[in-house]
């Protein structure tokens, strides 16, 4: 069996990769997340993956390096993290009542050959108020969370429905991420 490097200082992929039952390695990638230009969504969560994975696999040459990059994407317009609670309180104002898109870059890189993937999610909102807003907010989970949600935590109260991976909203799909190990020989 292969050995494999988690791309990521994500809680979430760790533990979803956990429950798949992978050995692997969790390594942080250190790649900084900024938006090249008017650079679409779909290009964005695929690049930073790949960006994601290349950096690690200089640090382990060889070894199968997973990495993904999950955003919340309203209309055509990343929705990134907050900055801090007025920004998150403003964030899920702008998805209340509404459907967004959950996107999810994979890579799956070795030095040699590298596996690329995107899975995309829609998520609609209920109608929230101000309040339970301001109440989500205190929480402190949305604070690190694309979109200002954590849809496997409290934030599952906001969700109205979920077309499509619900571990892709989290930030990693199962079916898809189980796939391209599978095809690289890891599973």
């Amino acid at each position: 069996m292969a050995k494999l490097v988690l791309a990521s200082a994500s809680p979430r992929r760790r533990e979803i990769l956990g429950m798949m039952g992978i050995e692997f390695e969790a390594v942080n990638s250190q790649v900084g997340e900024e938006q090249k230009g008017k650079e679409i969504p779909r290009r964005y969560v695929l690049r930073l993956a790949k960006e994601k994975a290349e950096a690690v696999a200089q640090k382990y040459p060889g070894e199968w390096i997973l990495a993904a990059d999950t955003a919340v994407v309203l209309g055509n317009k990343i929705i990134g993290k907050p900055r801090d609670g007025a920004d998150a309180e403003r964030i899920l104002s702008k998805l209340s009542g509404k459907q967004h898109k959950v996107l999810t870059g994979i890579a799956l890189f070795n030095g040699r050959c590298c596996m690329m993937n995107i899975v995309s999610s829609k998520v609609k909102f209920r109608k929230l108020s101000a309040q339970e807003i301001k109440n989500y907010v205190n929480t402190g989970e949305p604070m690190d969370k694309a979109g200002a949600y954590g849809i496997q935590g409290r934030g599952a109260f906001l969700v109205e429905s979920v077309s499509g991976s619900y571990t892709n909203v989290i930030g990693l799909p199962v079916k898809e991420t189980r796939e391209m190990l599978s095809m690289a020989g890891i599973l």
